[in-house]
C-alpha cells in the first residue's frame, strides 16, 4: 500500500478520467515532490502523514495529485486535522470576519469589488507571502484545483527565499531583518477593527544553516519607516522583478491540472500569478499553523 503514496519524482499513468496527469520537467520535479494519492483514506494512515510531514519540512513545498474526485476536498481538510493530532501543525485560521478556513477562489473579470481579494481577480498578482499582516501569519497554505484554466492563463510562480538571499547584499538582510516596517492590513482581510496595521519585520535569516530562512511579503501593503529601511525593500523588489527570474519556478495549468494541491510553506517560498484567462477557473485555498515571525530559531 506504501507505494502508492511515495515521493515520486517521475510521471505515472493515472485512471482518474476526469484529470490529466501533471506535466512535470526536470526542474520542477527536481524542485517540487509529488506525492500521488490513490484514496481519501490515505488522510488518515500515519506512514502517509509522515511523508507530507517530512517533505514539507525538508522542502517547504509538495504537490499532492489526487486520483479520485473531491469536489469538497475532504482528503485536504482530514489530512490537516491530522497533521493537527499527529504532527502539531496549528488548525487553519479563518481568511476574515465573514470567512471562515476553506474559501473558493473564482475571478472577477471586473476590477476589485468590496471585500474582494486580489487572488479573486484576473489581474496579475506580483511576488507575495500570504497573511504578511498578520502578528502570527500561517506557516503553510494549499491550493486544490477544482477547475484549471482552460486557457493558459493563472501560471503559478514560486521563488525559493534562499535562493533569493544570495541575491540580497548584507545591508539588505540587515534591514530587512529590522523592525522597521509597517504592513497594513487589506479591507478584506480584516478580522477585528482595532488591528488595522502592524509594525515587525520581513526578513527572518537562519544564521545557522544554510536554508530555512524566512520572508513575509506584500508590496502594496507595505511602509517602510526608516530611509535604509526604504533603501532595503527597494532593493528586494529590484531582484524580485528582475534580478530572480532565474531562480522562479512557474507551475502552468498543465502542472496543476484538475486533482492537484500545491502546499507550501509561507515562509520559505514566495510565490506569484499571472493573469487569468478562464473565469471558470476555481481553486480551493486553506492556510494553517500559525506562529509568530520572529528571529529564525525563536
Amino acid at each position: 500500500m506504501h507505494r502508492l503514496f511515495r515521493v515520486v519524482h517521475t510521471a505515472k499513468v493515472t485512471t482518474a478520467s476526469y484529470s490529466t496527469h501533471p506535466v512535470r520537467d526536470l526542474r520542477t520535479s527536481t524542485l517540487v515532490p509529488l506525492i500521488e494519492v490513490a484514496k481519501p483514506a490515505l488522510a488518515s494512515d500515519a506512514s502517509h502523514l509522515r511523508d507530507i510531514y517530512e517533505t514539507l519540512e525538508a522542502k517547504g513545498i509538495l504537490q499532492v495529485q489526487l486520483g479520485f474526485n473531491d469536489e469538497n476536498s475532504t482528503y485536504l481538510r482530514s489530512l490537516i486535522s491530522n497533521l493537527h493530532k499527529n504532527h502539531n501543525h496549528g488548525l487553519p485560521i479563518t481568511h476574515s470576519a465573514e470567512r471562515g478556513w476553506f474559501w473558493d477562489v473564482r475571478p472577477s473579470p471586473t476590477s476589485f469589488e468590496s471585500h474582494q481579494t486580489r487572488s479573486e481577480t484576473m489581474f496579475r498578482f506580483e511576488w507575495h507571502t500570504d497573511c504578511s499582516y498578520e502578528e502570527q501569519p500561517p506557516r503553510f497554505f494549499a491550493l486544490q484545483v477544482l477547475q484549471p484554466d482552460r486557457y493558459g492563463g493563472g501560471t503559478l510562480s514560486v521563488l525559493n527565499v534562499d535562493r533569493l538571499l544570495t541575491l540580497l547584499s548584507p545591508f539588505a538582510q540587515r534591514w530587512l531583518s529590522s523592525y522597521n516596517y509597517k504592513i497594513n492590513v487589506p479591507p478584506e482581510f480584516t478580522k477585528t477593527a482595532r488591528t488595522q496595521y502592524i509594525v515587525g519585520n520581513l526578513l527572518a535569516v537562519n544564521l545557522s544553516q544554510s536554508s530555512g530562512s524566512r520572508l513575509r511579503f506584500r508590496e502594496d501593503i507595505t511602509v517602510p519607516l526608516t530611509l535604509d529601511a526604504s533603501k532595503a525593500l527597494d532593493e528586494l523588489k529590484e531582484i524580485l522583478y528582475s534580478g530572480a527570474q532565474e531562480e522562479s519556478l512557474h507551475l502552468p495549468p498543465q502542472s496543476l491540472p484538475q486533482g492537484s494541491i500545491i502546499m507550501m510553506d509561507n515562509r520559505r517560498w514566495l510565490h506569484s500569478r499571472n493573469e487569468v484567462k478562464d473565469p471558470n477557473r476555481h481553486l480551493r485555498r486553506v492556510r494553517w499553523d500559525a506562529t509568530p515571525f520572529g528571529p529564525c530559531g525563536s
